[in-house]
């Protein structure tokens, strides 16, 4: 399955300023998959050691941490040699190795010829612990998150409707009638199955929503693991407590994170390490009201004020228990939920793109759902589940601020009207 970080990949074999890569994001997003497919199809051989499945592995960068010892040794391992320039050397689940993070300050200064890429599903908790001497300046950071909607499309054959969704997109003209109700079906899809790979190669596969529905909930059972294993003890309680309290705040009207609904009597203090532990390993995701629409967004940010989105949809909807056939017929009894499922859809496909997103609010409560930087200006965006696109809240932005544009994200096919963009939920990888 084509994954869009190959061109990423490329970009950075090929940059003169290239530095050892850190290739970051949740469990289960396909890393591993990707830089070993990369390497497979960009270098003469790949040098792969996995610090999970080779504990011993640790000893050798405990003993020295420098090129010159490292690469023969790592040569012995392999079973190959490690040539410059022509081998990948990929160090996989490197949270488990601190000193082999710290060895890329020296492939950085002292061996840039050599090709090296890290890979871990934790390595935002990991590289705030103390005990090793992190390389900062000497690295490429890259996050990798779950496949978006065009990713997905590629995935079930439908290469051609994606190109035809980036072209009305660009002209803001409608899809013909029968293709936008196709790509809406593939949509609502997308929301049962998620962005997972393994996920998705099973649904391209077989369209088993049951096969589905058990990955995912192996997935899940990993993220809980993953709680218990990079966790003080002290803080694994606090950390499911908020991970299961996510999805439920997704069904209030209200979507702004609130602390006393974890529990009674609740609060930040009490919980907000292990909301900073769920950020940090890509589980989830945060995003904090501007209290001021200004460049940079930044600047303004309201630390106290923020909405927070699971990191998949598919797993989202495992977490909740929802029958896929509800959200394949968008049931009824589904209301109370579908608006913040949307959000957090659009969520999703925003920082794969690479956005900073920011939610307004105004002093008497209008709300638009997000604010980017795109372009060098400051779009809002308004998320509405149906083809209902009455955005009053989205109104009071625009007469307060007076974008270039406003984008409407909805079931409402292309279009643009009144400085408002009409964008159907299938097409937000094209912002």
């Amino acid at each position: 399955m084509y994954r869009k970080i190959m061109r990423y990949l490329e970009a950075w074999k090929n940059s003169p300023h290239r530095k050892p890569l850190i290739l970051q994001g949740a469990r289960q997003v396909g890393k591993t998959y990707a830089v070993l497919e990369f390497g497979r199809t960009h270098y003469d051989n790949v040098a792969y050691f996995n610090f999970e499945t080779s504990p011993r592995l640790a000893q050798t960068f405990a003993e020295d941490i420098s090129p010159d010892y490292l690469i023969p040794v790592l040569s012995h391992i392999a079973g190959q040699t490690i040539v410059r320039e022509r081998t990948l050397i990929v160090l996989d689940e490197v949270q488990l190795c601190e000193r082999a993070l710290t060895s890329l300050k020296y492939f950085c200064e002292d061996a840039p010829e050599y090709h090296i890429i890290v890979a871990g599903s934790l390595l935002g908790v990991a590289v705030n612990r103390e005990a090793f001497s992190f390389p900062v300046g000497k690295v490429d950071m890259k996050t990798m998150y779950p496949m978006d909607m065009e990713e997905f499309l590629l995935a079930v054959g439908e290469e051609a409707l994606a190109q035809r969704i980036r072209a009305c997109f660009d002209t803001d003209t409608p899809l013909p009638a029968a293709l936008h109700e196709a790509a809406m079906q593939r949509y609502r899809q997308y929301l049962t199955v998620g962005g997972m790979p393994e996920c998705v190669l099973q649904y391209a596969q077989t369209q088993d929503q049951v096969l589905v529905r058990h990955t995912q909930d192996t997935i899940l059972a990993g993220y809980l693991n993953d709680m218990s294993k990079y966790n003080t003890q002290n803080e694994i309680k606090k950390t499911r407590l908020v991970y299961d309290n996510v999805t439920v705040q997704l069904s209030k009207k209200n979507t702004r994170f609130q602390y006393k609904l974890i529990k009674k009597g609740a609060r930040a203090a009490e919980f907000e390490n292990a909301l900073e532990w769920l950020c940090l390993s890509g589980v989830i995701s945060r995003v904090y009201r501007a209290e001021q629409v200004k460049k940079p967004l930044e600047n303004y940010r309201d630390s106290d004020a923020f909405k927070v989105y699971v990191s998949d949809l598919g797993l989202l909807c495992a977490k909740k228990n929802l029958a896929a056939a509800d959200i394949l017929y968008m049931s009824e009894e589904l209301n109370d939920f579908k608006g913040g499922m949307a959000e957090n859809y659009a969520q999703t496909q925003l920082i794969a793109n690479g956005y900073q997103t920011y939610y307004w609010e105004s002093d008497r409560g209008a709300e638009v759902d997000f604010v980017i930087q795109r372009e060098g200006r400051l779009i809002p965006i308004e998320v509405k589940s149906a083809d209902n696109t009455r955005a009053k809240s989205l109104k009071v932005y625009m007469d307060t601020f007076a974008p270039d544009y406003a984008i409407k994200l909805s079931a409402r096919n292309f279009g643009f009207e009144d400085g408002k963009k009409t964008v159907p939920l299938y097409a937000a990888f094209c912002i």
